[in-house]
């Protein structure tokens, strides 16, 4: 167990991911080996109702994937959650959460390649809505084109989560629930391939208990 060099709180060691925002005094830490350094100061995230919490878990097939991080990121009509979540692999999955609706992607790199990608990943042009690509084999039409900004965070994540980052994102759905996201930041493109889904169909296990709601009977592992 660390703690954090500015207030000296305790900080779970969830992952070994580069940064951490630490829950008591919102300073985002950049761990390297056994140093840790301030980098600055987190948003306070802003309130919502998500039953997802640090430490939720999810059974896709074999896989059990636990949240170890969230950012929240606004856009002109709203906000949505991206939880981190890790698997053991060594992959990157996230889980886009918004108004009740879920996307689970994992990293697929070798899709910056294709055509219409790849105009987008070199910041040559942005993708219309209703623009359509395949994707090993399946047409996917883009449902959702945006410019965010980073909002807040909390726990583990790859990327500094500072007040003032921005992304492009768009995202295509094919007509089986299929996903692909691509975005745009200052890390650089990146491409994402998954499914929409309900949060049943995910087969969570420790959601988060909300004043008002009762988890519905089956829904949790």
């Amino acid at each position: 167990m660390s703690n954090c060099p500015s207030c000296g709180a305790p900080l779970p060691e969830r992952s070994v991911m580069p940064y951490v925002t630490c829950a008591y005094c919102r300073t985002l830490i950049l761990r390297s080996g056994l140093s840790l350094e301030e980098v600055g100061k987190v948003a306070v995230l802003p309130p919502d109702v998500s039953p997802v919490q640090l430490g939720t878990s999810f059974r896709i097939g074999d896989a059990l994937l636990t949240v170890i991080g969230r950012v929240r990121w606004g856009w002109a009509d709203g906000s949505w959650n991206e939880w981190l979540l890790s698997g053991g692999d060594g992959d990157e999955h996230w889980l886009g959460e918004a108004m009740g609706a879920f996307m689970l992607t994992r990293a697929r790199p070798d899709l910056l390649v294709h055509p219409l990608i790849a105009a987008f990943a070199s910041g040559g042009g942005d993708i219309p809505v209703g623009t359509r690509i395949e994707v090993e084999g399946v047409t996917l039409t883009a449902v959702d084109c945006k410019e965010a900004q980073c909002l807040g965070s909390e726990g583990d994540l790859p990327f500094a989560t500072l007040p003032g980052r921005v992304m492009a994102s768009i995202d295509f759905r094919g007509p089986d629930r299929e996903a692909v996201s691509i975005q745009r930041d200052e890390r650089g493109p990146s491409a994402w391939l998954g499914h929409y889904s309900d949060l049943a169909a995910l087969a969570p296990g420790n959601l988060r208990k909300m004043e008002g709601w009762t988890i519905p009977g089956g829904l949790e592992r």
